[in-house]
């Protein structure tokens, strides 16, 4: 009886032997992965900012004179050419103030006319020792007072009609009109809260955003002596409120050379054309910014994984994995990391599935690249 739980035992000892090999068989058994080999490469990333858009000219159209408007030229909204009048304020009270002073103007001119004779008439008594200085003198001062009243009228006169021509209130520039709070009959001066209209010139647009002075120096890069650092920056897209792109790329045109001292931001205006007149001032958008980046390895996000944001991937190193941390860049598509470090040319990675694997893991499998700009 002894032997033959002796013998049992035996088997059952066996048993366990050979069912643990048998696991630790099974769990050395290369696990197929898709692999990749990394090499050096260029890949272009994006980073978006928040943008107001306006018109390379938004002017405020107001009145430089008083008055009832009697006449709106335009409709709001309306595509306006420069000189187009837009509003006409009441004109009699200045063609008749036109009127007053031509004709003080007239009378100024007969004065001068009369004393300009009569010290030509004293200069010749003068001469002949008729009359004393002091009355060829007073002659003289005589017609210097009415010419300076002359000057004065003339002046008068200029303002007057001046002022007329200020009743056509023409556009300034080209561009598309606003809205017009004011109706014909309401009286307007040159101090009124809201202009009469406001004209955007919508050939350019303008698209303002602020950028951090770090990330202005990361778009920047070294800058060139020769042509400055604005004329080597890259072409911006512009992203409309409905999601899509627009059409036309950009060019940043100024960047301030002042850094918001609460912020730490900096502005820049970006330029776009306009050719179709889609843009509009006063709207919002996303600035788009390429950030390219030569002689850096490029792999996909699913070969990656993160313990306590670092970031690692996994080489394979003679068959088996071997976790190794890398420094992404700091910007990604989404899909694709930029390496800045932790990986080498030739290295050998697992491109899919690194979150499932545990180091010391055997990998065997097909080659897979990453897909990048």
């Amino acid at each position: 009886m002894k032997k033959n739980k002796i013998c049992i035992l035996l088997v059952l000892c066996a048993g366990c032997i050979f069912s643990s090999c048998k696991e630790q068989k099974q769990n050395r058994e290369p696990v197929s992965y898709k692999t990749m080999t990394v090499s050096m490469s260029e890949t272009e990333l994006y980073r978006s900012y928040s943008a107001s858009i306006e018109g390379n000219q938004y002017v405020e159209i107001r009145p430089q004179i008083s008055g009832l408007i009697t006449r709106i030229c335009i409709d709001e909204g309306a595509r306006i050419s420069k000189g187009t009048p837009l509003f006409i304020i009441d004109q009699v009270p200045y063609e008749a103030a036109l009127k007053t002073a031509s004709a003080a103007v007239k009378s100024a001119q007969a004065k001068v006319s009369t004393a300009r004779l009569t010290a030509i008439g004293k200069q010749e008594l003068y001469k002949e020792n008729v009359i004393s200085d002091f009355e060829l003198q007073t002659a003289l001062n005589s017609l210097g007072e009415a010419e300076a009243l002359l000057a004065q009228a003339e002046a008068d006169e200029m303002n007057a009609r001046n002022n007329l021509s200020y009743t056509i209130i023409k556009s300034p520039v080209d561009g598309v009109a606003g809205m017009i709070p004011y109706k014909v009959g309401a009286l307007v001066n040159s101090s009124i809260s809201e202009p009469l209209v406001t004209v955007s010139s919508v050939n350019e647009m303008f698209a303002y955003f602020s950028v951090s002075e770090n990330q202005l120096q990361e778009l920047v890069g070294e800058p060139d002596e020769d042509t400055g650092f604005i004329e080597n920056l890259p072409l911006v897209e512009l992203k409309l409120g409905n999601g899509k792109l627009y059409a036309e790329k950009g060019k940043v045109t100024a960047v301030s050379g002042i850094t918001d001292a609460q912020t730490g931001a900096v502005g820049i205006r970006a330029s776009f054309p306009n050719p179709q007149g889609l843009l509009r001032s006063g709207s919002t958008a996303t600035v788009v910014v390429p950030y390219k980046i030569n002689g850096c390895i490029v792999i996909p996000k699913a070969a990656t994984y993160e313990i306590q944001n670092k970031v690692f991937v996994y080489k394979v190193v003679d068959g088996i994995a071997t976790s190794a941390e890398i420094k992404p860049f700091k910007l990604n598509n989404g899909s694709e990391y930029a390496v800045m470090s932790g990986l080498t040319e030739g290295d050998v990675i697992v491109a899919e599935g690194a979150g499932l694997l545990r180091e010391g893991a055997p990998i065997s499998g097909g080659t897979a690249s990453a897909h990048h700009k």
